[in-house]
């Protein structure tokens, strides 16, 4: 396939628009965090000190080679006494991190309830055949709930519940 010069020109063109708004898009926070720095007349060691970081995070954040957490952002508002939203608005890739950040916040606890029923669920099971085995080979006469319908289909619905559950969790958020 041959290309013309003012067709080679026009991609050049418009790679190079394309590398100005990712270019864009990550420096608006780079920007800020400058520029609210320098208005607080602060060095970066200074507001590495004020946040419990290196000099070198904030010279990080300042390069657009990094962003920082969502606790250390509310912080930022706090000191510069500008809003979140000041602050992140116009760049989409650290929006992007902090959805992807509560995310991970919010999987753990789900997690641990689909874990914790799961277990609960088959520790269940496990009494169930202890009570059966223990009426069986020793005479035992141990009758604990085994009427309620609840407490023979229960068990089996938690097992699997929070199997699925912590498993689909798993996936989601590798």
């Amino acid at each position: 396939m041959v290309y013309t010069l003012a067709t080679m020109r026009f991609f050049s063109f418009l790679v190079q628009i394309n590398i100005l708004w990712i270019g864009v898009d990550h420096m608006y926070f780079s920007s800020k965090i400058k520029e609210e720095r320098q208005k607080h007349n602060m060095s970066q060691q200074q507001l590495g000190e004020k946040l419990n970081i290196s000099r070198q995070s904030i010279s990080k954040w300042e390069r657009g080679e990094s962003y920082p957490s969502i606790e250390l952002l509310i912080k930022l508002s706090d000191i510069f006494d500008i809003t979140l939203d000041e602050l992140v608005k116009e760049d989409n890739s650290l929006k992007e991190k902090l959805i992807k950040d509560s995310q991970k916040l919010v999987y753990p606890r789900w997690k641990l309830f689909f874990d914790i029923l799961l277990i609960i669920g088959f520790l269940i099971i496990l009494a169930k055949i202890f009570i059966v085995l223990g009426n069986k080979l020793f005479d035992l006469n141990i009758v604990f709930l085994q009427d309620s319908l609840l407490f023979q289909i229960g068990p089996f619905f938690m097992t699997i519940i929070g199997a699925i559950g912590s498993e689909s969790l798993a996936q989601k958020y590798k």
